[in-house]
């Protein structure tokens, strides 16, 4: 059946050394996967989710049951005081505009303490090679950033600019987006925060969350983030959620995003669920195992081609702090033959041969290998990258361990 579906021989008598060798890792993952399972149903028993709750709005959704429910249990889950989790919201992309957006005024500066933040949101800023006229800067908004040091957070350069009061928004990015450097774990983010608030308590604190959630025991709002921004296409729609995104966080911040995503003085009163309430639950449900399915199938990754002799970061006994596994092939043709790979170990559309191309926010060509069966829904086993050195292959998702292990071993057997 392996050398049926295209796997060598010798490719899959590695895949067996390297299985032995990172199952103390696999252990560390089941363990973090029951605590987030057991935050999770107790969060439904909390709010009381019951049956009517996975039923649906239309045309304003005034009001609707279940949709409040959903918010309230990720209120619950996140230790927030309020949420907004809405199909309206397509991509972690557009949360953050919503977020940036409704949080800022002409005049006030944002400082983005992990280094340059993804590309897309860089186009949101105004800082990226392609000129947005309606970014943050076209309406009046500065923005600053402090590098990282060695991959952790500039403590001193943090507390040294947070102290001139005159911050309306400090940004973190957890995952390492589309850079070289390592994603950043829950206890750098509590140590930078608590830094901050030592010489500023107004400021408001965001967390990028993409890609983060339940691939530890906490989260930045469990240790001092004002609010934080996700994507259901990730980690916590589990590949059933076909949509939408999330903000949690404070509810006078929570309000504010509201009335820019809808309108000012209606907020969060209106939004049709548009029968996603069962897949957004369903989703939730599902997360923890499906993110350590993830995670197992990012160490797997890790080990085999680091096996093969390539870098990757993080390497498989690190610690983990989001889904996304690094791997540099030096080259344009092999990163462009690597996701070709994982495209042809994929459910869907596995016959379909990727190639770079131009993508709106990102100023390099993009090669994207997305088999899945949402489009663009990155908690599906997927791969990709911008054609630039070092040539960074960002591979992640897998929502299964063997149907992500199958991918990888497609891919290196074609690669």
């Amino acid at each position: 059946m392996y050398n049926e579906f295209g796997i060598k021989n010798e490719i899959l008598e590695l895949a067996k050394e390297v299985e032995k060798e990172i199952q103390p890792q696999f252990e560390k993952i089941d363990n973090i996967k029951e605590w987030n399972s057991l935050k999770v149903l107790n969060a439904f028993q909390k709010c009381g989710l019951s049956e009517m709750h996975l039923h649906s709005s239309t045309g304003y959704g005034i009001d609707e049951v279940g949709r409040n429910k959903i918010e309230e249990i990720y209120s619950e889950i996140f230790k927030t005081e309020d949420s907004l989790v809405r199909a309206q919201i397509i991509s972690g992309t557009h949360a953050l505009a919503v977020t940036l957006f409704g949080l800022l005024r002409p005049g006030d500066t944002m400082l983005s303490i992990s280094g340059a933040p993804y590309d897309t949101l860089q186009t949101i800023i105004g800082i990226s090679q392609e000129q947005s006229k309606s970014s943050l800067k076209e309406f009046g908004v500065k923005y600053e950033q402090i590098e990282l040091v060695n991959d952790d957070f500039d403590i001193e350069a943090i507390k040294a600019r947070a102290s001139k009061n005159d911050l309306k928004l400090i940004e973190i990015q957890r995952s390492k987006g589309y850079s070289t450097r390592k994603s950043l774990t829950i206890d750098k983010i509590e140590k930078a925060i608590k830094a901050i608030r030592e010489v500023n308590k107004d400021v408001i604190i965001m967390v990028d969350n993409c890609y983060g959630e339940f691939v530890e025991k906490k989260e930045p709002t469990e240790v001092g983030a004002d609010i934080i921004v996700g994507s259901l296409m990730k980690n916590l729609g589990a590949g059933i959620a076909t949509s939408g995104a999330y903000i949690t966080g404070k509810k006078d911040l929570i309000e504010l995003c509201a009335e820019r995503l809808t309108a000012p003085g209606v907020g969060k009163e209106i939004g049709p669920s548009l029968n996603q309430n069962t897949s957004f639950i369903k989703g939730l449900f599902f997360a923890p195992s499906v993110v350590a399915s993830a995670v197992k199938t990012a160490v797997f990754a890790s080990r085999i081609l680091e096996r093969l002799g390539y870098d990757v970061n993080p390497k498989y006994d690190e610690p983990r702090a989001d889904i996304v596994q690094t791997i540099e092939l030096g080259s344009a043709d092999k990163l462009i033959k690597f996701c070709q790979g994982i495209q042809m170990g994929s459910p869907i559309d596995s016959n379909v041969v990727p190639e770079p191309s131009a993508m709106a926010g990102y100023d390099d060509q993009v090669i994207m290998a997305a088999g899945t069966f949402t489009e663009g829904s990155t908690i599906e086993l997927s791969c990709d990258g911008p054609i630039r050195p070092p040539y960074i292959a960002y591979m992640q998702g897998g929502l299964t361990y063997e149907y992500g292990k199958f991918g990888i071993l497609k891919a290196l057997s074609t690669f």
